[in-house]
C-alpha cells in the first residue's frame, strides 16, 4: 500500500511536533530505551513531571509518539513517522 503524500498542513504539524530541543532529547532517549514511563523520561532528563507531560503531549499530537495506560503511570514510545524525524534531524547535523 502506497502512502499518501501529507498536506503542508499535515507537514506544519509535525514540525512544530519537534521543533524544541527537549521534544528532541525525549525522542533520541525513546529511541534509545523504548517505551519508558513518563517519570522516567523526566528523570532521565531532569525536568520536572508537568513539563516533560506538556513536551509529550506535543509530541503525541502529530503522532510522533504513542502513549498507554500502564497501571499507574503512563509508558512512552516512538511511532514510525518519529523514526523518520530522528533520521532527517541527523542527516542535518
Amino acid at each position: 500500500m502506497e502512502k499518501r503524500a501529507l498536506s503542508d498542513r499535515e507537514l506544519e504539524r509535525i514540525v512544530k511536533g519537534f521543533a524544541n530541543h527537549r521534544r528532541i532529547q525525549i525522542m533520541r532517549l525513546l529511541e534509545e530505551r523504548p517505551d519508558l514511563s513518563l517519570g522516567q523520561v523526566c528523570a532521565s532528563l531532569r525536568i520536572g513531571l508537568k513539563t516533560g507531560c506538556e513536551h509529550v503531549r506535543r509530541l503525541a499530537i502529530p503522532g510522533l509518539v504513542a502513549k498507554r495506560d500502564h497501571g499507574r503511570s503512563v509508558r512512552i514510545c516512538l511511532t514510525p513517522l518519529a523514526r523518520d524525524v530522528l533520521t532527517f534531524l541527523r542527516k542535518l547535523e
